[in-house]
């Protein structure tokens, strides 16, 4: 494979070792810009709405309809990125709720067939390759809330809305068939990894269900295996993980904590400005200029990366509030770097 444009300058030690290339540039990115989008934007009750209001399958659906994403711009989000000091960016390709902002093949439940009509990862892998930003795919691996053979065994009870009525979405008992599942989120990954150029990483979520259960059902050793496979460079994550992952990615939240057990790998503590997915009774409340320099403060201070959501609007605009405090920011970064 050519090398990647974020990883220019590494051109000797990539034609020896793409994935240990790939690690070095991660430990020297040191920000990220992190965005949850989809349809529960549209809602602005964050990205676990379907979950906590208990909306039926169905229902949730209907939102597809409503979805245009008119404002999503990715040459102002990677400019915006770069503005900011950041080295690469992270969306969510595919959040719990199974909606994808990419041409997939395997439903209709994305982005192009909405009123949008438009492939939105295409469009941000387009704009990063052109600007040396690495790419990372966000994938919820452990929970769909769609999928009729999804996980569904976690003992946090967060694998599945709970529906007093039995969604008749979901396949039950005998009928539910893990292995059908996997099969489609191979198929997904596939095409995420083979459609839309030079990938930096897939960052999977959802770890709760796998971990509650058995574990080794979801063969995750061949999940790895398929997207070293495909594209020999990406580095992968899952939150806490099962040991084989390229770095860890916990939330800030969490690891004040439950302290992380170093080891050789790289880590990525990531938070948000004002939620994760947009949400509405946060407008104008979001954190500022100085707590972001404090937590990259604090993650250099771990040698840590840290990874920042902003949750665009439903219209796919990136908060103003949001907007002003990345610039500053980078501002800040420039006029005094990283020191």
């Amino acid at each position: 494979m050519a090398l990647p444009s974020y990883l220019q300058g590494f051109e000797s030690l990539y034609a020896q070792d793409p994935r240990k290339t790939a690690t070095e540039w991660f430990r020297q990115a040191r920000f990220g810009l992190f965005m949850h989008y989809g349809l529960y934007s549209l809602l602005g009750r964050g990205e676990w709405v379907q979950f906590h209001e208990r909306i039926p399958v169905a229902e949730y659906g209907k939102l597809a309809d409503d979805f245009r994403a008119e404002r999503f711009d990715a040459d102002f989000i990677t400019d915006l990125a770069l503005e900011a000091g950041m080295r690469y960016v992270t969306i969510t390709t595919r959040h719990h709720d199974s909606f994808s902002l990419w041409d997939t093949q395997q439903n209709t439940f994305s982005s192009v067939h909405t009123p949008a009509q438009r492939d939105l990862i295409a469009e941000l892998a387009e704009a990063c390759e052109k600007k040396k930003l690495g790419l990372f795919f966000y994938y919820s691996h452990g929970r769909d809330w769609r999928h009729p053979h999804a996980g569904n065994n976690d003992r946090w009870k967060q694998a599945r809305p709970y529906y007093e009525t039995p969604d008749p979405a979901y396949a039950y008992g005998e009928e539910h068939d893990l292995q059908r599942y996997l099969a489609f989120m191979h198929a997904q990954i596939k095409e995420l990894l083979t459609g839309y150029g030079p990938v930096a990483g897939i960052w999977l979520d959802g770890w709760f269900t796998p971990a509650s259960g058995n574990l080794a059902e979801w063969k995750l050793d061949e999940t790895y295996a398929l997207i070293h496979s495909l594209q020999p460079q990406v580095l992968i994550s899952y939150k806490w993980g099962t040991g084989a992952e390229d770095f860890r990615a916990p939330e800030l939240c969490w690891l004040q904590e439950h302290p992380l057990e170093r080891d050789e790998r790289p880590v990525e503590i990531c938070w948000h400005l004002g939620g994760w997915g947009y949400t509405q009774a946060n407008d104008g409340q979001h954190r500022g200029p100085d707590d972001v320099i404090k937590m990259l403060e604090d993650a250099d201070a771990v040698d840590a990366n840290l990874l920042l959501n902003v949750g665009p609007l439903g219209d796919g605009s990136i908060d103003p509030q949001d907007v002003a405090t990345l610039r500053e920011v980078g501002r800040r970064l420039r006029a005094r770097g990283w020191a």
